[in-house]
């Protein structure tokens, strides 16, 4: 599957469920590039060699395109986290 096959499955799947989008947004976000409102295209897309060198951590190969379920299954997981340390905090006063 190639990135823009991911990212149109991805997004399909968003429209159907807003909160899996809200989730792909916040992980999109933490994986922006650091000064990318500096140059152009001016869109906050993370680094090449930072993906790249996620991919090889997970799958072992800088190359691959990772299975929509596992992003999916990521961005759950994030989301639930951050809503997580968000109610830890508020709970405890800070």
């Amino acid at each position: 599957m190639s990135w823009r096959r991911l990212t149109l499955a991805l997004a399909t799947r968003a429209v159907i469920r807003p909160r899996l989008a809200m989730d792909l947004l916040r992980i999109g976000w933490r994986f922006r590039r650091r000064g990318w409102y500096r140059r152009p295209p001016f869109i906050p897309l993370p680094a090449l060699a930072y993906i790249r060198w996620r991919m090889y951590t997970a799958y072992g190969d800088e190359g691959v395109t990772p299975p929509v379920r596992d992003i999916e299954r990521y961005a759950h997981w994030a989301g639930r986290f951050s809503s997580f340390l968000r109610r830890s905090a508020w709970q405890s006063g800070e």
